[in-house]
């Protein structure tokens, strides 16, 4: 049977990431970091990531997407062009939590920038905003800390080395199918975005 060949990237964060992992092992990956621009990055990104694994679209089994949390519309950017690729290929996209993905398999707290200088603290499928050096909440375990944590928390367990987007691509290796459902973003508060105050035309 032949390995399948998965293609996953993020966008939640301050960066472009993405990776191309064939049968567990990493074809070709790259991390642009930028804190916007990545609507426009994210697909020459991915085409150039194709061209180095020497493969096609077509050769594709299936998608892994970042899914938060994150930045608001960075997160939307990467769930958007993942439905919309499994969409045309005719295969699975699966999303996968940046906490999931960095924790990889390990009884960990994660440690994510927040909005505002605040933290995201997650551990399973909590998820909590708190103020940077707070205590974690009673009963979580220790936190991966350093730049692949994507701050420093407290704690002393070593983040994973590898990238996000390879560590989402080994996720989605493990259980993208047919029939599962869409990825979608994982929100925390509402976007910074207000509503326009002005009242709307009236009708005639």
């Amino acid at each position: 049977m032949a390995e399948r060949l998965i293609l996953a990237f993020d966008t939640s964060g301050p960066h472009c990431a993405a990776a191309l992992l064939r049968g567990g092992k990493v074809v070709a990956a790259r991390e642009e970091p930028m804190t916007r621009g990545q609507a426009e990055r994210l697909m020459p990104v991915l085409e150039a990531l194709l061209s180095e694994g020497r493969a096609a679209w077509s050769d594709l089994d299936a998608i892994g997407v970042g899914i938060g949390p994150g930045n608001f519309t960075g997160t939307r950017i990467a769930v958007a062009a993942a439905r919309g690729l499994a969409l045309g290929l005719g295969i699975p996209a699966e999303g996968v939590g940046t906490v999931e993905a960095l924790a990889a398999g390990r009884d960990v707290t994660v440690c994510l920038p927040a909005p505002r200088g605040q933290v995201h603290l997650g551990w399973r499928d909590t998820i909590e905003t708190r103020t940077p050096g707070d205590a974690l909440p009673d009963g979580w375990p220790a936190a991966l800390t350093g730049p692949a944590a994507g701050t420093m928390a407290p704690g002393t367990v070593p983040a994973p080395s590898e990238p996000v987007a390879i560590a989402i691509a080994r996720v989605a290796a493990t259980r993208a199918a047919p029939g599962r459902a869409r990825p979608a973003p994982i929100y925390l508060r509402p976007a910074d975005a207000a509503p326009p105050s002005d009242p709307p035309p009236i009708l005639i």
